[in-house]
């Protein structure tokens, strides 16, 4: 059964920052598209980094320039480096894989997730 554990959640103040980690098992980041969803009360999830097996990379607009993603493939870890991070940054962020090596940015496409992790930004 696929597992996707992510950590490093917490509480900070704005301007702070955090670093998120996938740990993921019984699949290979390698082999597909990865990315990070968050989702906020009352809204809906949102993609906000993805990264597919040819590394290539893309960021929502509300994050480029402050979050970064990374993959760890020798420890099939997935990262997700937050800076900046204001108050609109709250919410429960998610590592999703999908079975494409390309990157869709739908939720509805992701194949596997992570139970999540909060993040809090206090101003």
């Amino acid at each position: 059964q696929v597992q996707l554990v992510e950590s490093g959640g917490g509480s900070v103040q704005a301007g702070g920052s955090l670093k998120l980690s996938c740990a993921v098992s019984r699949y290979t980041i390698t082999s597909s598209c990865m990315g990070w969803f968050r989702q906020a009360p009352g809204k809906e999830r949102e993609w906000i980094a993805l990264i597919d097996t040819y590394s290539a990379i893309d960021y929502s607009g509300s994050v480029r320039g402050r979050f970064t993603i990374s993959k760890d493939n020798k420890k099939n870890i997935l990262h997700l480096q937050m800076n900046s991070l204001t108050p609109e940054d709250t919410a429960m962020y998610y590592c999703a894989a999908v079975r494409y090596a390309i990157c869709r940015f739908d939720p509805s496409e992701f194949n596997y997730w992570g139970q999540g992790t909060q993040v809090t930004v206090s101003s």
